[in-house]
């Protein structure tokens, strides 16, 4: 009876799924569909990205969803939230399917469960998978199972500027300030090996060269080859062990205000599952971002079955200027600005910052999980210790600044739904007395209202080095606000989703000589035709103050006075399939923006996608851009398409065109190449770029390979 049962369950799932989908299936076996980035790029984030989020960490975490996917068979409601892709109700409706029918047995099986439309299947296939739990202890040994797997890729990539930069020429010695030129090639390489299984192992190696870094072996240096590796090792459910971290790692407890990785979208054209961040322990890390992860060892270990204790330890040299005082009564005698954050080592000045302070950092985590899920609280430890006093510039607004070189931070973070409402939050104190909180609520008011509520207060004296909670602010400290997100499905393909957000600054910024307010807002109204095509318009207001150069003939004021620059977004987009193998997509965009009384400043870009599956081994895409915008001020950003976990948001101003075209070729089912072109052609310039990243002329033209090996 209970086999009758199943197999009812899988044929019922199947069929709902062949008629939605109205197109025949090759075999009875799942295959996931390669995973489209840009368009999960669009319905995840605003209209305007910026180039200051961490778009290497983003896409490697897309990475591991995509080479590890989650298994929805034992995903645990933190794991299932980490996607963002699924809300509150649908993560309830599938746990409770699972309770009363098991182990799910095909990913067609979720179009039977309630709330999974056709859209969310689409979303969320390419990052999960099915499988049958509790194997891994019956494969063998551990260097068996790495040996044995086949999931594993090696990649192999390589891009280059084609034209000569400034910082390529030969040195100018007969005039002062221009003698620094890079010391490498112009060439950027990586290579990357991973072989993973999910609950069971992670083991990669990665190393990369920047453009302008030089290949070299200098062991007083610490350089052995390329300028940047990384190297991991995790294994996970050993019994109690439940995970054991070598090398390099990630770290995200709570709400991310101590420690924060992984998947942060932020505010965004997602309203509702964004503000809220999972709860993950301890991640393996194989990006190349060189200042967001820690290297050393990690455990935690399940002290009963529902508690959890995670103990960590890291220490590595990270990058920082020195100063030496030459007062005899200052606080420290040798000292650092800040950490350097950029990773990148090209000039004789960036290699002598390169690895100068020792970074020590160990705490630990201890988190009690109700065995529904539902309730889940814990606290967390951070002890961080710099090898040199970091002292920012006396400037007013770094008065509050952390200062020294020891900081311990310690906080609480919970987690509880109710019905159809879901609280979390955590506050956190740092050893200077600052405080930071942030605390919000996910709600289903109806099966087709969502809503969302956050409010956040980071003290100006709060102090934390690797968190980042939700904020207007790059970090968090000086900021408070309150976020106010809704989601409504007025009927069936119709969406319409919307967020206020009121933020307000108690002391000064950088740029920002007063405390300030300011306030953000976005709506968006989607609608989707058939299951591959989406269009949407969306609107975006921000209001935020900056100091500003006074206009001719005004008095130049002794302190800055902020104004209010009020920037008004419109975007259009519009996606969709006209035939099996053709693919389009369009993108309109445009923003105002404006400085207090000045003049107001325009700026657009419009966009044409295509992409052509030409057969089974070819796949093409390209893009031809027009943009004009008055100023950088007015620039406009506009997701590109790029070789597989590479990315491009190239910032746009001026006016002129960007085109682009990408080809993926499967050699063999082993080896699959892409192979990418990029060029921006400016009008009325004669240069572009500034400094050492200067070319002569009105072309900017970038080449990129990169090859995928399976073994």
């Amino acid at each position: 009876m209970m086999s009758l049962l199943k197999k009812s369950r899988l044929c019922w799932g199947m069929l709902g799924l062949l008629l939605s989908f109205a197109r025949p299936l090759q075999a009875q076996e799942y295959v996931r569909p390669p995973v489209d980035l840009d368009r999960l790029v669009q319905e995840l984030f605003a209209e305007t990205l910026s180039d200051q989020m961490p778009y290497e960490d983003l896409y490697e975490t897309l990475l591991q969803y995509y080479q590890t996917p989650l298994n929805l068979s034992t995903a645990s409601r933190e794991e299932l939230r980490a996607l963002l892709l699924l809300s509150e109700s649908q993560i309830s409706a599938l746990l409770a399917h699972r309770q009363k029918h098991g182990e799910l047995l095909s990913l067609y099986e979720l179009q039977s469960i309630q709330g999974f439309d056709v859209r969310t299947i689409y979303r969320v296939a390419p990052f999960v998978a099915v499988q049958n739990g509790g194997l891994n202890l019956a494969r063998g040994p551990l260097w068996q199972r790495i040996l044995r797997e086949d999931n594993n890729a090696l990649f192999v990539r390589y891009e280059r500027v084609l034209q000569q930069r400034k910082g390529y020429t030969a040195p100018d010695t007969t005039s002062q300030g221009l003698t620094s030129r890079y010391l490498g090639s112009p060439d950027k390489l990586l290579v990357r090996y991973r072989v993973s299984q999910p609950h069971d192992f992670s083991l990669g190696v990665t190393a990369e060269k920047d453009a302008g870094e030089s290949l070299r072996w200098n062991s007083a240096a610490g350089q052995y080859g390329a300028d940047f590796y990384s190297v991991h090792l995790v294994v996970q459910e050993r019994g109690q062990l439940k995970t054991l971290a070598l090398g390099d790692y990630q770290l995200q407890f709570g709400q991310g205000l101590l420690l924060s990785s992984g998947l942060q979208v932020g505010k965004g054209g997602e309203t509702i599952t964004s503000i809220r961040r999972s709860s993950l322990g301890v991640r393996p890390y194989a990006s190349v971002l060189e200042s967001t992860f820690f290297r050393g060892l990690a455990s935690t270990v399940a002290v009963s079955k529902t508690v959890r204790a995670t103990s960590f330890f890291s220490l590595k040299n990270v990058d920082a200027n020195q100063q030496t005082s030459g007062d005899s009564l200052a606080q420290f005698d040798e000292y650092s600005s800040g950490i350097l954050l950029t990773g990148l080592h090209r000039t004789a000045t960036e290699l002598a910052n390169r690895h100068r302070m020792r970074e020590m950092i160990s705490g630990g985590n201890i988190t009690y999980t109700s065995r529904d899920g539902s309730f889940s609280a814990g606290g967390t430890v951070i002890d961080t210790r710099y090898g040199m006093a970091i002292q920012k510039r006396p400037e007013l607004y770094n008065k509050y600044e952390f200062r020294g070189t020891h900081n311990t931070a310690a906080g609480v973070h919970y987690s509880y739904l109710v019905r159809n409402v879901l609280l979390f939050g955590e506050t956190a104190r740092s050893s200077g007395g600052g405080l930071g909180t942030v605390n919000g609520l996910l709600a289903t008011l109806a099966p087709n209202v969502d809503a969302s509520v956050l409010y956040r207060n980071y003290a100006r004296d709060f102090h934390t080095f690797y968190g980042n909670a939700l904020g207007e602010n790059s970090r968090n400290i000086n900021e408070s606000g309150l976020y106010l997100g809704l989601k409504v499905r007025p009927m069936a393909r119709w969406e319409l989703a919307a967020y206020y957000d009121q933020f307000r600054f108690p002391w000064l910024k950088y740029q920002v000589g007063a405390p300030s307010v300011g306030h953000d807002w976005l709506l968006r109204l989607a609608f989707t035709p058939t299951k591959t095509s989406l269009l949407y318009a969306q609107l975006r207001s921000r209001v935020k103050a900056y100091d500003v150069d006074p206009t001719p003939g005004q008095a130049v004021r002794p302190m800055p006075m902020p104004v209010a620059t009020v920037r008004h977004s419109l975007l259009l987009f519009y996606d969709a399939s006209p035939t099996p193998v053709l693919s389009l997509r369009t993108r309109v965009q445009g923003s105002r923006y404006q400085e207090g009384s000045g003049p107001m400043r325009t700026g657009f870009v419009l966009a044409q996608d295509a992409m052509v599956q030409v057969n089974a081994r070819l796949r093409l895409s390209g893009r031809y851009a027009l943009f004009d915008t008055d100023d950088y001020d007015t620039r406009q950003y506009a997701y590109e398409q790029d070789v597989l976990y590479a990315f491009s948001v190239p910032p746009l101003y001026g006016q002129g065109t960007r085109v682009y075209a990408l080809a993926e070729v499967r050699c063999t089912s082993h080896l699959t190449l892409w192979l990418r072109y990029a060029e921006t052609h400016y009008r009325y310039q004669q240069t572009i770029g500034s400094g050492l990243e200067e070319i002569q002329g009105a072309r900017r033209s970038e080449v990129k390979a990169q090859a995928r090996y399976r073994f």
